[in-house]
């Protein structure tokens, strides 16, 4: 029997399951990553505490974001516009767009994210370390 790789290995994880990055008052949990798609995409949770802020106003050169809001409401920043989105809001940021997203509710609010062609996920061991020196994050 010849032994599958994990790009072609099915991924079932139960809610909370994934690779899990503390970065302040936000919570991100990779469900897939480059490595399980042959590069073509990471798939991530992110959760925001209450009245937290998001990651800060940033673009991607070569990289398309697909957010879908899971629970709660979220506000986006797209291009210079921000935007409400509450439970079931699907939105597509072109490769090159400025973004953010915050959470300006009471409430705990969760997005789903694919970051196409995968990768981003090399960065979180870093970004997670840069939250945990920065005490008032």
């Amino acid at each position: 029997m010849q032994k599958k790789d994990n790009k072609t290995k099915p991924i079932i994880l139960e809610a909370g399951e994934g690779r899990t990055y503390r970065c302040g008052s936000m919570t991100a949990i990779f469900k897939a990553d480059e490595k399980e798609t042959d590069e073509k995409y990471s798939i991530s949770e992110w959760w925001l505490e209450p009245n937290s802020m998001g990651p800060g106003a940033h673009s991607h050169e070569d990289n398309d974001e697909v957010f879908y809001v899971l629970e709660g409401s979220c506000s986006f920043l797209v291009g210079n516009k921000w935007t409400e989105a509450g439970k079931g809001t699907f939105l597509r940021i072109p490769a090159k767009t400025m973004h953010d997203f915050a959470n300006r509710t009471d409430q705990k609010t969760g997005i789903l994210n694919f970051f196409i062609p995968g990768g981003f996920e090399r960065h979180m061991p870093s970004i997670e370390q840069w939250f945990k020196d920065q005490p008032n994050s």
